[in-house]
């Protein structure tokens, strides 16, 4: 079939490769999200799939709203058999849907109708998931509600990060979408109704939901963390200023030192080998830890560095 590929960041490149080394398949051009600056200089890039459609020379489309005539005029130009998505960052209007002959086909990496929404990796990695996964399906109006083509599943890894998930799922998941690309072609395939019931809601995490609340249980603590790192990134505040803190390590009730039981939420104990916080069930062991202005270090560096007090406290 003729594809035009639509996506955006890193985890939409390995179904973009998959679709490309397809031998049944055609990808006659790429869209993805306009040029943005990006890194410390803020010099503009080009978005990971389309910087991959360069390298192949195949078109590449940007439009700042697929609703955009210019655009749609494009697309009803190429006639494509069927666009793929993954990631791509922006809402489609029924005017871009009704183009391809067999619609949008959209990879998500949730096991929908759990997590429909922009952030599924990060709502499973928060809420304690065991097992999650990605979903092909056909795109229409309401958001992630299309009939399903197919499934995968994956179990969460005990300590994974969303980062460490979704490059996981990123590359299960092309595989799926290639599958369900050549069942769609071959017109055997036909996409189910999602169930009326189950659904839930993952919207996008902002910095303010990266905040630690050191009050939590360290559970939750722990799995806030690891659903926001890599991005936004977990924070807390030390001295007044805004700290980044990478995953933590809960201490189990049979290693926690006695001046640390209890130790009260977001108080400091700092041990030759790791630092503590206390948070509402017992201390969590710091990761890494980043200042201001500064390199991200190990929490042991981090507090020789500014010679914690008796009595301080990440807030």
């Amino acid at each position: 079939m003729r594809l035009v590929f639509a996506g955006t960041p890193d985890a939409a490149v390995p179904s973009l490769r998959a679709l490309l080394d397809s031998p049944d398949h055609q990808v006659v051009a790429v869209v993805t999200r306009p040029d943005a600056p990006a890194g410390r200089g803020q010099a503009v890039h080009r978005s990971p799939v389309g910087a991959l459609a360069d390298e192949h020379g195949i078109e590449v489309l940007t439009p700042r709203k697929a609703g955009d005539p210019d655009f749609l005029a494009r697309l009803t130009d190429i006639a494509p058999d069927c666009c793929p998505v993954v990631a791509y960052g922006a809402l489609l209007p029924t005017s871009a849907l009704v183009i391809p002959a067999h619609g949008w086909v959209n990879l998500h990496f949730s096991l929908l109708p759990a997590w429909r929404g922009a952030a599924p990796v990060q709502a499973a990695v928060r809420h304690g998931d065991e097992i999650t996964g990605a979903t092909t399906f056909q795109i229409v109006k309401e958001l992630d509600a299309g009939p399903t083509f197919g499934m995968v599943t994956v179990a969460v890894g005990a300590g994974e990060t969303a980062g460490e998930l979704l490059s996981r799922l990123a590359v299960v998941g092309a595989q799926l979408l290639v599958d369900t690309v050549d069942g769609i072609a071959a017109d055997g395939l036909r996409a189910q109704e999602q169930p009326a019931d189950g659904a839930s809601y993952a919207p996008k995490v902002t910095v303010d939901d990266a905040h630690v609340d050191f009050t939590a249980p360290a559970q939750a603590v722990d799995r806030l963390l690891r659903s926001v790192t890599p991005e936004p990134g977990g924070w807390a505040v030390f001295r007044e200023d805004r700290i980044k803190l990478g995953p933590v390590t809960p201490v189990g009730a049979e290693a926690v030192p006695a001046e640390a039981d209890p130790l009260p939420a977001g108080a400091l104990l700092v041990q030759r080998k790791r630092v503590l916080v206390g948070t509402a069930t017992g201390p969590v062991a710091l990761g890494d830890v980043q200042a201001a202005g500064k390199k991200r270090m190990a929490a042991t560096d981090w507090a020789r560095g500014i010679r914690i007090e008796p009595g301080e406290r990440l807030t």
